[in-house]
């Protein structure tokens, strides 16, 4: 089974930024396109649904 990492969005340009992109950067948190530093984490398209009594 692969484990996929945390893939972040950059709020400025919106392009995705995975974890293992900004391991290879050293840890440092910006964008790999536009290096801007604030990055949001992107949800799951999974929706957890629960059985209500």
């Amino acid at each position: 089974m692969e484990k996929t990492g945390i893939v972040y969005e950059c709020l400025k340009c919106g392009s995705p930024v995975s974890s293992e992109e900004l391991e290879l950067r050293g840890g440092e948190t910006k964008c790999t396109v536009c290096g801007y530093r604030i990055l949001k984490k992107v949800k799951p398209p999974v929706v957890k649904r629960l059985k209500a009594r």
